[in-house]
């Protein structure tokens, strides 16, 4: 049967509007940009490198982005955004450095300036206002050190802290984490006692091992303790993170195998949660909130898990979500050390796997917080990833809790 052209241009039309219709369908749209900080090899001396991946918004799945870039160093340990998700830190033990980079729309990053520091770098963290970068520093003592920013660059330190424990000025303080509340008015960090929680060796103090400090940040940056400070944490704390309202903040304990969490009162002092601590897995690694304050996420670096908590809003106590639809608590590949929730829609949940030398990936369920693995995880990454971080991709708005 001979068509007209009428006909024939019709059924063209149509043809075409249908490859398009699935063209269109079958697209990929990047949610956000997923970076992870590893070392190009497993030799001690090998460069660190910081790799980038695209996430999908209809699956969570990560494909590789950007090329990677050298860390500029060896070794990174912690990663930090700025809340613009316009600049990068990144703290390498290697060479003791703290490297700043420039990050683009399109996942690309540029390094920009570099400090030294005095000591080997433990964990770094930018305030939301964009102006302090915090950066912990020792192996055999404890420092803080709040450097002043301008447009992302790091300038001069505007404030340092020596973490010491009274009545035990000798004690070996080792640090661990450090977090900002979202005001930006204060400033908190975990240590160990390693003269009291030495195992395999011989405990030389009596102190309680874990600790945590606070600081209220005050004009250009002036950092006082804050009432009772420091705070007891455990055994061996180990990660640390607060809530989007300023109400909260939580503790990873990873000695003892739990969750230690706090109310913050007068703005900066805390206060145990009542009913704590909570039990997590073996060997808590890493906590994080998610962008709308409901549920918290942790890894447990021994069971290679996902630990995962509803927050009761009005006294913070975590409470552990069941998974219903597997025997095992949400599996990762080996080691997860580092996890992170990509702020764009808050979907997704990822996790930096220390000896698995990948990515797990999570789909998160807005409504009840369970978790179900993404398309194809885990994730290839570097040798022996140490950090993880996301930043949205485009014009997505990003979930947030405006107290």
């Amino acid at each position: 049967m001979k068509l007209s052209k009428l006909s024939q241009l019709v059924l063209v039309s149509t043809i075409g509007l249908l490859v398009a219709t699935c063209l269109t369908a079958c697209q990929l749209v990047t949610i956000d940009w997923v970076f992870v900080a590893a070392s190009a090899g497993n030799s001690a001396s090998s460069a660190g490198q910081i790799y980038a991946y695209a996430a999908d918004s209809e699956s969570g799945a990560l494909r590789a982005g950007p090329p990677a870039v050298s860390s500029g160093g060896t070794a990174p340990v912690s990663m930090a955004v700025t809340s613009d998700y316009a600049n990068l830190y990144v703290a390498n033990q290697g060479n003791n450095s703290v490297v700043h980079f420039a990050l683009a729309n399109d996942g690309v990053l540029t390094q920009k300036d570099t400090i030294t520091t005095s000591a080997t770098p433990v964990a770094v963290y930018v305030n939301a206002a964009g102006t302090y970068l915090y950066v912990i520093t020792g192996t055999t003592s404890a420092t803080l050190t709040e450097y002043a920013l301008s447009s992302g660059a790091i300038g001069s330190a505007a404030a340092t802290e020596t973490l010491t424990l009274s009545g035990y000025p000798n004690d070996t303080i080792v640090p661990t984490a450090v977090t900002v509340l979202p005001n930006n008015n204060a400033v908190y960090v975990t240590v160990y006692d390693q003269s009291a929680y030495n195992p395999g060796g011989t405990a030389t103090s009596n102190a309680n091992p874990g600790w945590l400090f606070g600081f209220a940040v005050g004009s250009g940056g002036a950092l006082t303790a804050t009432s009772g400070s420091p705070y007891q944490a455990g055994v061996k704390p180990s990660a640390l993170t607060s809530d989007p309202t300023d109400r909260f903040v939580y503790a990873t304990d990873y000695a003892s195998n739990e969750l230690i969490g706090y109310g913050i009162q007068n703005g900066s002092a805390l206060d145990f949660l009542v009913n704590g601590p909570f039990k997590t897995g073996n060997e808590p690694s890493s906590v994080v909130v998610d962008p709308r304050g409901i549920y918290i996420y942790l890894s447990n670096a021994l069971d290679s898990t996902v630990s995962a908590y509803t927050i009761s809003l009005p006294t913070g106590t975590p409470s552990a979500i069941v998974n219903t639809s597997s025997t095992a608590i949400y599996a990762t590949d080996t080691q997860p050390v580092a996890i992170t929730v990509e702020p764009a829609l808050a979907r997704y949940v990822y996790t930096a796997n220390h000896l698995g030398n990948s990515i797990s990936g999570f789909r998160l369920n807005p409504n009840t917080g369970a978790l179900t693995a993404t398309q194809a995880t885990p994730y290839p990454t570097g040798s022996s990833p140490t950090a993880i971080v996301a930043v949205p991709h485009g014009n997505h708005a990003t979930q947030s809790v405006t107290p």
